[in-house]
């Protein structure tokens, strides 16, 4: 599993100080983007080589709000893994509290053609390695 810290500005929030819906994606996306960092893959470079990663689906449980200045922790782990697509079980706490839970489905693809294609080995094995050590 992997953690980041994201802080709640005011650009996060509605009129009423709460974040907006929608920008709980966008934590969720950072906490993703940073765990395929700490394994050592950045996208920009994943995409020059013809992989990018697509949200399939996702569905998320809104529990409790997060409001201007909090410090969140997205929480990132691998629930599903095949060779063209995975998916994520995602959280977003405050402390000890559960403010979303999350399940985000990416598939692999070529972004030139827009096309499902297997992730790379070096990448896939990492996964694989998470995804049982998790078990």
């Amino acid at each position: 599993m992997s953690e980041t810290i994201i802080r709640v500005y005011y650009e996060d929030t509605d009129a009423a100080g709460i974040v907006y819906y929608a920008n709980y994606f966008r934590f969720l996306e950072r906490g993703r983007t940073e765990f395929l960092r700490s394994l050592g893959h950045d996208q920009h470079a994943l995409m020059q080589e013809g992989i990018a990663f697509a949200v399939r689906s996702a569905s998320a449980e809104f529990l409790k709000p997060a409001r201007l200045d909090d410090l969140l922790t997205v929480e990132t782990a691998i629930a599903a893994l095949g060779r063209a697509q995975l998916s994520f079980a995602q959280r977003i706490m405050r402390g000890h509290e559960l403010l979303l839970d999350a399940k985000i489905r990416i598939a692999c693809i070529d972004p030139a053609a827009g096309r499902p294609v297997p992730m790379p080995r070096v990448l896939h094995q990492q996964l694989s390695a998470l995804s049982e050590s998790s078990q």
